[in-house]
């Protein structure tokens, strides 16, 4: 048994901040190569990180001085927290910045939103950002804050700029149900997309073989428009596809912020993710995970 104690302490440090859906989806991945710490905001959630796997620690990211016992206590971490809902810098970050360790590696989950709208061409990670809400501009804020850590710490970061993150309990099934419309073709935008568990395997991927200073587009092979993605959706659950409208009618009956996801329109390679990160997408489109679904209720019925 002493042994056993002494392997399992000797394991390198892993803390996952922001360890909600994928980090719980990650840490099957990584609790046997890691001793992995998670942190969260929410007291109530430390026996469910504990029964996955992972050591809870109660701290704030929006009260730095909660963070302060952190400093050091990881080599490796993984930053799956959000910015905060306002202002056009990621003060979460920030503080979560001045307590990283010297010489460590992070892997970093952006945003595509980094790149801004695209006109619906194809892209790749040399495309320069060109953030057009705040919600971006937090995110390339939080971009810049870790490259600059990494650079006078001696540190490995790695960017994986992820789109919309979806699973078989993750889809939009209430806008469906509410009958929200959607834009016409030849007013509507392609969308990018990765399944919760494909993301995950990235980042566990990034976490060995993600190169220093490198962003890797976190994307699948799907090649779809959003209208036509809500209906791969509720053809799947077996919903009434929504309404469509031209752009000046939408505009009037969503709010601002699902206009803002509907007026940016882009399409990104991954081959990095896959040539780099040796990752082989186990659902490598969207529509193949909604045929799967279709056909796995079908069978129920």
């Amino acid at each position: 048994m002493k042994n056993l104690n002494i392997n399992k302490f000797s394991r390198p440090r892993l803390l996952i901040l922001g360890c909600g859906d994928v980090g719980m989806r990650l840490l099957p991945l990584v609790r046997g190569k890691f001793r992995v710490f998670a942190v969260t905001s929410q007291p109530e959630r430390c026996a469910e990180l504990r029964a996955a796997g992972a050591v809870p620690l109660v701290a704030d990211l929006d009260r730095p001085a909660t963070l302060r016992r952190l400093a050091g206590l990881a080599r490796y971490v993984v930053h799956l927290a959000p910015p905060q809902l306002d202002g056009t810098t990621d003060r979460r970050t920030r503080n979560l910045s001045a307590i990283l360790p010297a010489g460590g590696r992070v892997v970093y989950i952006s945003t595509t939103g980094v790149y801004g709208d695209c006109g619906g061409a194809w892209i790749d990670e040399a495309r320069p950002v060109a953030p057009r809400n705040p919600r971006a501009h937090r995110r390339v804020d939080a971009e810049r804050a870790l490259r600059r850590w990494s650079v006078g710490a001696g540190a490995a970061l790695s960017i994986l700029r992820v789109p919309g993150i979806y699973a078989e309990d993750r889809l939009p099934l209430k806008r469906l149900e509410q009958g929200t419309p959607a834009l016409r073709a030849q007013d509507d935008v392609y969308t990018n997309h990765i399944h919760a568990d494909d993301l995950a395997r990235a980042i566990a991927a990034a976490l060995f073989k993600g190169a220093p200073g490198r962003v890797y587009n976190a994307v699948d092979d799907s090649d779809m428009k959003m209208a036509d993605y809500f209906d791969a959706v509720a053809d799947a659950f077996g919903l009434p596809r929504p309404p469509r409208l031209p752009r000046a009618e939408l505009s009037a009956v969503v709010t601002p912020a699902l206009l803002s996801f509907m007026s940016e329109s882009r399409r990104l390679r991954n081959t990095r993710l896959k040539r780099e990160l040796g990752l082989r997408l186990r659902h490598a489109r969207v529509v193949d995970c909604l045929q799967r679904v279709q056909g796995n209720r079908k069978q129920s019925e």
